[in-house]
C-alpha cells in the first residue's frame, strides 16, 4: 500500500463549510498502473507534478525557477505528464500567450500489481518511482530541520520525527497502515475560522520489515 499526496489545499471532506461556503469535494486520486508509472516515473515530473499540487497552477517558466530547471525542459516534461492525464490547461490563469497548468488529481497511489509485473522496464519504473519519493520526503525533512527555527515556537514543538520498532504479521502491517491513512484522511477539509492560524502540513508516513541482528 503506497499513497503519495501532494495537495492538501485542494482536498476536502465532510466537514462543515465556513461562513456559508459550499463543502470542497472528496480527493480525486489516481491509480497508477503499468502505463501511467511509466509516463510519471522520472525525477522532474515528479517534482513538477509535486509542485503543482503544492503551489496551484503555474507555467513552464515559473516551475523552471521553483525548481531550478530551464523553462524548456520544464515545457517538455510537462507535455509529457499531459500526454499520460496527469496535469492539463489551466487557461483560466492565463494572460496574453502564457501557457499555464495545472493537476488534475490531489494524490496518487500505487498498485499492488505493479510490484510484480513481469516486465523488467515497469519493474525499473517502479524502483525509480519510489527512490524520488524517499529522496524528496528526505530533502522536505531536511527542509524543516534546516528553518524550524524561522517558525513560531507553537509549531516547532508540535512537528514530529518519530519512530517505532514493532513485531507484527504482514496483515498486522497492512491494518496498521490502513488504519493510519484512516485517521490522517480524517483530518482533510477541516472547517477553519479567519482568526486561526493554519499552515501547509506534509506528512510522512514510512513503515517496512527490517531484518534483525
Amino acid at each position: 500500500m503506497t499513497k503519495h499526496d501532494d495537495a492538501p489545499k485542494r482536498d476536502g471532506s465532510a466537514a462543515e463549510a465556513v461562513k456559508g461556503e459550499a463543502a470542497k469535494p472528496e480527493p480525486r486520486e489516481r491509480t497508477l498502473d503499468a502505463r501511467s508509472l511509466r509516463g510519471l516515473a522520472h525525477p522532474l515530473r515528479i517534482r513538477l507534478l509535486g509542485s503543482l499540487r503544492h503551489d496551484g497552477p503555474a507555467t513552464a517558466s515559473q516551475l523552471g525557477e521553483r525548481l531550478g530547471e530551464s523553462s524548456g525542459a520544464t515545457s517538455y516534461h510537462l507535455r509529457q505528464l499531459a500526454a499520460h492525464g496527469f496535469v492539463e490547461d489551466a487557461p483560466e490563469h492565463g494572460k496574453g500567450r502564457e501557457r499555464w497548468w495545472r493537476a488534475t488529481h490531489d494524490g496518487t497511489s500505487f498498485s499492488e500489481e505493479l510490484h510484480n509485473n513481469p516486465d523488467p522496464e515497469v519493474r525499473g519504473a517502479v524502483d525509480l518511482f519510489k527512490h524520488e519519493i524517499a529522496t524528496i520526503h528526505t530533502q522536505e525533512l531536511s527542509t524543516w530541520l534546516g528553518t524550524m527555527n524561522e517558525w513560531a515556537d507553537e509549531w516547532a514543538t508540535n512537528a514530529d520525527m518519530s519512530d517505532f520498532t514493532l513485531r507484527l504479521t504482514a496483515a498486522q502491517l497492512r491494518e496498521l497502515n490502513e488504519k493510519t491513512h484512516e485517521l490522517i484522511e480524517s483530518y482533510r477539509g477541516l472547517a477553519h475560522s479567519d482568526a486561526e492560524d493554519t499552515a501547509q502540513v506534509r506528512v510522512h508516513l514510512h513503515s517496512f520489515p527490517r531484518k534483525s541482528h
